[in-house]
């Protein structure tokens, strides 16, 4: 499992796998058909509701707009991980390129971030719609989505991709990954001169309090809303119908990359490596799989869709 050129390659997992896929080889046939079902279920809800929304016209307005986004998003995800995952269960050896393993680590983490830009941006697509009513055709214009939806993809890729870029220049120590995919800190851990990762710290440091201003947008949309639904019944059913989903997804996205921190802050090297590794795979396993699904029967447009398409095939 080890290769001649540290800095041409790097490996997902030391001899004994810290990333533990060596523990699943009695059983990596039946693994593989189940990651690649379910990869396979991700891809069918998430297209299937892409095309139902590019399709049907009467759907093309904001919020439907941004969760086609967070579909692709998912889609884009995804990508970066299941194929490579799927192929290294079949593999004896578990090793990726170093240009590849920085290429995997922009995706998921730029795939991360997007996903939190494009919640915090459907948040305040419900606080418009529903506080201010008369305004939000003109808040949520055409052009306004357009550039709110580059916004949400090219910051992160961007940002993502210069923490990544600074990462390609070590010079690195140890050709062993100890997670089952590429991130840019496990790399950046492998370094030889840790005095190189400072530049990379301090952006990483930049990036989070970005995003946290993601989340105090989140909160303060949410506080407004609440404070109008709570004194009208028309503006609580239509909280219940379209935001009810969002904080599911945003719930959902929430513990997934929590659980995974933790894990990583605090994790107990007496925790099974079954388990570290389901954690660290979370936030590519259940928000992709699940969001679509609660949109698709919650959001009355997209479940009638749904319907007269599953109608039309029975025929």
């Amino acid at each position: 499992m080890d290769f001649s050129d540290w800095n041409d390659m790097t490996e997902l997992g030391p001899p004994k796998s810290s990333s533990g896929l060596n523990e699943t080889n009695k059983h990596r046939f039946i693994l593989f058909f189940l990651i690649l079902l379910c990869y396979c279920v991700i891809l069918l809800v998430n297209i299937s509701v892409i095309v139902i929304i590019i399709l049907d016209k009467k759907l093309h307005e904001p919020m439907y707009i941004l969760l086609c986004t967070f579909c692709m998003n998912g889609l884009y995800g995804t990508t970066g991980f299941y194929p490579k995952f799927l192929w290294d269960l079949l593999s004896p050896v578990h090793v990726i390129s170093y240009s590849g393993c920085l290429v995997q680590a922009q995706v998921i983490i730029s795939f991360v971030f997007s996903d939190l830009s494009i919640l915090s941006v459907m948040a305040y697509d419900r606080y418009v719609a529903i506080c201010r009513p008369l305004e939000y055709h003109c808040v949520m214009s055409k052009k306004k989505l357009s550039a709110i939806v580059c916004f949400s993809w090219m910051t992160p890729f961007c940002m993502v991709g210069m923490n990544v870029s600074l990462t390609s220049r070590f010079k690195l120590c140890s050709p062993y990954i100890s997670r089952l995919y590429c991130m840019n800190w496990t790399i950046a851990k492998l370094a030889c001169f840790p005095a190189e990762t400072v530049v990379n710290n301090i952006l990483t440091y930049i990036t989070i309090i970005f995003y946290l201003f993601h989340g105090i947008l989140i909160v303060l949309s949410y506080v407004y809303l609440i404070k109008t639904c709570a004194n009208s019944i028309e503006n609580r059913a239509k909280f219940m119908q379209t935001c009810v989903p969002h904080l599911i997804s945003l719930f959902i996205f929430l513990v997934t990359i929590l659980s995974d921190v933790m894990i990583i802050r605090y994790g107990s090297k007496d925790l099974p490596q079954a388990f570290k590794n389901f954690v660290a795979i979370e936030y590519l396993v259940i928000p992709p799989l699940m969001n679509p699904l609660i949109y698709g029967f919650k959001l009355t447009k997209i479940r009638n869709r749904i319907l007269v398409v599953l109608a039309l095939k029975t025929k």
